[in-house]
């Protein structure tokens, strides 16, 4: 088989989908030094073009350009991500670097810079439209931001280090996967499994099988295993060894251990910054952002970690009462904290998450996702089981507009798997635009992936979901939504092409509507009888929703603050010291850990998304609990008007202008972080009033 030919090239299955059936692990290397060798050439061939300047041959063909390296990326990252093994990581350790180096020399490329800087300095006498304008500026800031205006020895330096730190990623990743994949808990029925409730139960011994050690039950690092784990579990030397673990992650010292691997990731970003003017990795990043600067994300994050250290006092003086009442002579540990939360709230609140999640199967939950989109937006998903996804467990479905014509695809991948990392997130496989192709076709629809990692029941037996889970069902979805809704001229500027503190109010602000009562009631089922949910349980679910409020803001601020605190640092001595003492510094309570350790800080260390960046998810929180008071003031949660605002200004809409005024037009203001506050349970006497953020004008 020819390069040419390969099923990752030839996407002719249904719905546009390729031949997944078809794709091998050997295709991917020949298939890349197709893609490569085209985008180089196309590439060429607009930089080398004689003709003056214009906005279609040069930023358009840009656009269509690179058809091919888009397809395997997204196809080989997909698989790195879900399915990996040997033969892939090999690749990727090898491709990661590649992919810098190739598109460092297309940013590096003198006369196609000249080209766009041409277009770009006399922007305002093109007649651009607002969406051409904005494409011309973000293209015009990453050439920039990649080292275009450097001198020759500059470039060779900005460069090296792109490469360098695109391997040191792919080699953190792959080192946290391979810890999680090694570690595993097998227990014994009996006084093992005292506390646990059965669905976890029976996802253990359902993961027990599948490792070959029937009648056994297995806790692994799977989030969807060890958090119900450590909830629930009345052992406290079982839940000290897992957890133990599970902070362990990129931390055992050996092969795996990340250390080395961030003091270099840190500096190299640095120096990187440096090279480009700026005064720390942190600036560099922020510089394209609604936050702008350090300061005002550090002055956001301080604001709510001085409440939430407050509340997370008060927190750990109840559940020691808790564990003082049930004979626990101990102070609350870290591993403590989750089973002695678990055991207060069913006081306070007179229910537990056991109770809760067999009204919270997966099946009902999906149903309840995509039944919001269509009362929203009126697209319809219907499963497709006839079609082949990447994975045995993948699902694709068929998303359709209100006038019944195809809209995209979505691709489903629940469970979690060892040769699966952890987390979750949305991807496109192929992002939506309007431009006509080469073949003369009009535009693409969009191809958009969510991935999971809950815990696979045992065959014939329902997926019963936490609070948090469908939370998290609910999250990715928004993120799919935004990416499937998107209704743009360039792909550049497709879906979740946006800022990185505003790419999160989609999918943040889709979470809300989990909790609308007529929504649990229709769909919140048990999955045993279909009974709904009794209207007791609901209250009480509703009352306890800001419960432990403090840890869970305590645990992410003081995430992002160390995030910042790496990239606004300059060099880095030990890793684990620098960590140790930021946390002082921040006085960070004895009983809680970081969300994310950083020797397993995935969203900062396997690639630049997030670095400088993790505060994004706070940032976009203040839109979203701003944005769906917007439902609340109006005539509920599927208020048509405002609706339609929501869907044209911003699941829509995608980059095609600045986040601050897409917000503007969607609310008619900036944000208010007051209901963010009050969403977290964090507000207080005074707290009533427009944020020092957003009240001075169109950016914070």
């Amino acid at each position: 088989m020819t390069a040419t030919e390969s099923p990752i090239f030839a996407w002719t299955a249904p719905l546009g989908l390729p031949d997944f059936a078809r794709i091998d692990d050997a295709d991917f290397a020949p298939a890349f030094e197709e893609a490569f060798s085209e985008h180089t050439r196309e590439i060429l061939t607009i930089a080398d073009n004689d003709a003056e300047p214009t906005f279609a041959n040069t930023l358009e063909a840009l656009e269509l350009a690179g058809d091919k390296l888009s397809r395997v990326s997204s196809l080989f990252w997909n698989r790195a991500g879900t399915d990996t093994n040997d033969v892939i990581q090999a690749l990727e350790r090898d491709i990661a670097p590649r992919m810098s180096r190739h598109y460092s020399t297309i940013a590096m490329n003198k006369a196609l810079f000249d080209r766009i800087d041409s277009l770009y300095q006399k922007r305002t006498d093109l007649g651009l439209t607002a969406e051409q304008d904005r494409l011309l500026e973000r293209v015009w800031k990453s050439f920039i931001k990649s080292g275009a205006g450097l001198d020759a020895d500059g470039q060779k330096r900005f460069a090296e280090i792109g490469e360098i730190l695109a391997g040191l990623g792919a080699r953190f990743g792959q080192n946290v996967l391979a810890d999680e994949k090694e570690w595993i808990m097998l227990l014994d029925d009996g006084a093992d499994l005292e506390g646990l409730p059965e669905d976890l139960r029976a996802a253990m011994a359902a993961v027990a099988e599948d490792r070959g050690q029937p009648g056994k039950f297995a806790v692994t690092l799977s989030r969807s295993i060890i958090e119900p784990f450590l909830s629930s579990s009345a052992r406290r030397d079982l839940r000290e060894t897992a957890f133990k673990a599970w902070i362990a992650r990129g931390a055992k010292g050996g092969a795996t251990d990340n250390a080395a691997l961030i003091a270099e990731i840190i500096d190299l970003r640095t120096e990187k910054a440096r090279l480009l003017g700026y005064e720390s990795y942190a600036a560099y990043k922020l510089d394209d952002t609604m936050a702008k600067t350090p300061e005002a994300v550090e002055a956001l994050l301080g604001d709510v970690w001085a409440r939430a250290v407050e509340r997370a006092e008060a927190e750990r003086a109840d559940l020691a009462a808790v564990a003082a009442e049930t004979g626990g002579n101990h102070d609350i540990a870290a591993w403590d904290w989750r089973y002695y939360a678990e055991k207060l709230k069913a006081k306070r609140f007179d229910f537990s998450e056991a109770e809760l999640k067999p009204y919270l199967s997966l099946e009902k939950m999906i149903e309840a996702c995509f039944d919001v989109a269509h009362r929203l937006f009126g697209i319809t998903m219907t499963e497709r089981p006839d079609i082949r996804g990447p994975h045995a467990d993948a699902r694709v479905f068929e998303v359709t507009g209100a006038n019944g014509k195809q809209l995209a695809t979505f691709i489903a991948d629940y469970f979690a798997r060892p040769s699966k990392r952890s987390g979750a997130w949305m991807s496109g496989m192929r992002s939506q635009h309007k431009l006509t192709m080469p073949d003369g076709t009009k535009g693409e629809i969009p191809i958009i992936t969510n991935v999971m990692n809950f815990a696979k029941p045992a065959p014939g037996q329902a997926a019963l979901l936490s609070l948090t889970d469908a939370q998290t069902l609910f999250h990715e979805f928004g993120h799919a939504l935004h990416g499937m809704l998107s209704d743009v001229t360039y792909p550049s500027l497709s879906g979740t092409s946006v800022s990185r503190d505003f790419v999160e109010l989609p999918s943040q602000l889709y979470e809300h509507w989990l909790t609308v009562p007529e929504i649990l009631e229709k769909h919140a089922r048990h999955y045993r009888t279909n009974e709904p949910i009794p209207r007791a349980l609901l209250d009480k679910v509703l009352a306890a929703r800001t419960f432990n409020a403090g840890f869970a803001a305590v645990e992410f601020t003081a995430s992002a603050l160390v995030d910042m605190a790496w990239h606004t640092g300059g060099e880095m001595g030990d890793p684990a010291t620098f960590e140790a003492e930021t946390l002082k510094k921040l006085g960070m309570p004895e009983a809680i850990v970081m969300r994310h350790a950083s020797p397993h800080f995935l969203h900062v260390f396997s690639g630049e998304g997030y670095s400088a960046g993790y505060y994004s998810y706070m940032w976009s929180e203040v839109l979203d609990a701003d944005a769906f008071a917007a439902f609340e003031e109006a005539d509920g949660p599927f208020d048509p008007v405002i609706a339609e605002k929501l869907l044209t200004h911003i699941y829509s809409a995608g980059g095609s202008r600045d986040p601050a005024v897409l917000y503007q037009a969607f609310r008619g203001r900036m944000p208010d972080a007051t209901a963010m506050l009050e969403k977290r349970g964090l507000a207080g006497p005074g707290n009533h009033r427009r944020h020092q953020f957003f009240a001075a004008g169109l950016t914070p």
